[in-house]
Parts: C-alpha cells; structure tokens; sequence
C-alpha cells in the first residue's frame, strides 16, 4: 500500500522542483528558445536558395518549412539537457545523495526529472510552434492532435538521453563536451539539417540507427498534410522514438537503483 506513496509523492516532488527552478532562471528560458531560433531563421535563410527538397511543392520544399520540426527537436534537446545537468548540480550539492538513501522508490528520482524535463521541452517547443504560421505551416487541430503526442514522446526521450549522460558525471565541464561530441552529432545526423540519402552508404544507416531521426520524422509527419489523416511515417516513427523513450527509463531506474543500494 506503501508503493504509491513512496513513488508518486516524490516524483511530483522532483517534477516541481525542476519546473520552479527554471522559471525562476529566465536565462534558461533564453539560451532553450532563443538559440535555436536565431539559428532556424540564420542557417534556414542562409541554405534556402539552394535548398531543393524531391517530391516536395515549390513552397512546402523551403528550407524554413524542412528545417523547422528539426529545430523543434532541437529545442526540446537543449531544454532537456538544461533540465538533466541540475542533477550534477543537486550530486555537488548534496541533495541528490539525500534523495538516494531516502526510503523512495528507484523510479521516483529518474521520473520526476523526465516529466519534468518533457514538461519543459513540451512547453517550449508548443511556444515556438507558434511561429509555424509564418514558415508557410498549417497548424490547425488536426496537426495539434498529431504534434502533441509526438512533442511529449521526443521530450521524454530527448530528457532519457540526457539523464543518461549527466547521471555518471561529476562536473558541468564534462556534461557540456559529451554534449557537444555526442548529443549535437546525433541531432545534425538525424534529417533535421539536411535529408537523410538513401541506399546503403553508412550515412542512411547512421540516420536508421539514430533514435533522434525518428523523433524527428514524427514530428515533421504531424505537419504532412498530403497523405490523408495519419501519414504513413507518422505511427513507426512514433513506436520507435516510445521504445526509445522506454528503454531510456529502463536504464536509468536500474542506474538509480545500484547508485541507492551502494549509499
């Protein structure tokens, strides 16, 4: 009877503490939206010219309207990994050892910072969603009732990935160059920046074994309105970017969990 308590009540706990901590530093809030979307209107505006999507419409093949589910992704990864490096800051702090040898479930430390991470990446990306009009994109209901699932699924993930990488680290440092020698190659490898080739070079199977394509594929889907009320791509993009998300928790819970039995 003691279970639900024991995961539900800190889980909200950790869950709002993440959500009051980055309202209160509005410069988070800047550096998550902000850079991506000066880079979205510099690198869109730069590669447009140039840019020629096959199969695509002459307006629906512009660089903005390629280029902005991939910016959305990588807002919810800089939202994510803003949200998942507080846990080196709560390790240094002593909070997090408090939390370890406290009587908690294991899950409740890794789900409270994902739903808090997706929180804020969900809440982020639906904010930037508004600009989707001046790109030339439709965002009626239809393409709500797609996008969220596909926003709340890539947050969770985009968080996993992140609590992965922060959970063994003990400095900001190393968190910041992991993120830039791992986390941004697989966003750039992912067809947000440029379509993926097809074939059997090792740049398509990069692109089929990177989880972040995936996310960005379902949430590009959510935006197709040629393919009828659920495009093709939308439903397999979104399994595998959920397993991801799955397989992710799994780990971290079992992270937690050996970290607890040793404190």
């Amino acid at each position: 009877m003691k279970t639900p308590q024991l995961l539900w009540t800190p889980t909200f706990a950790f869950w709002w503490r993440d959500v009051i901590r980055f309202l209160r530093q509005r410069n988070r809030i800047i550096g998550a939206l902000a850079t991506p979307l000066v880079f979205w209107l510099l690198v869109g505006s730069g590669f447009g010219p140039s840019f020629r999507n096959p199969g695509a419409s002459a307006h629906a093949g512009s660089y903005l309207v390629y280029f902005f589910p991939g910016t959305l992704v990588l807002i919810m990864l800089f939202t994510a990994i803003f949200s998942t490096i507080s846990i080196i800051e709560d390790r240094r702090e002593g909070f997090l050892q408090g939390a370890l040898v406290a009587p908690l479930s294991p899950a409740a430390i890794p789900l409270g910072k994902f739903l808090g991470g997706t929180t804020l990446a969900v809440l982020q990306a639906a904010l930037f969603c508004v600009l989707a009009p001046l790109a030339g994109m439709p965002i009626g209901l239809h393409q709500i009732a797609l996008l969220l699932p596909a926003l709340i699924l890539v947050g969770f993930s985009m968080t996993g990935l992140g609590f992965l990488v922060a959970w063994p680290m003990d400095s900001t440092q190393g968190f910041h160059a992991i993120m830039n020698i791992f986390l941004m190659p697989l966003w750039m490898m992912s067809g947000a920046l440029f379509p993926m080739p097809a074939g059997t070079g090792w740049l398509y199977w990069v692109g089929k074994l990177n989880p972040v394509s995936y996310g960005v594929t379902a949430i590009r889907s959510a935006f197709d309105t040629n393919h009828g009320i659920v495009p093709p791509d939308y439903l397999p993009a979104l399994g595998v970017t959920a397993l991801f998300g799955a397989l992710t928790f799994a780990i971290s819970v079992s992270l937690v969990a050996k970290r607890s039995r040793r404190s």
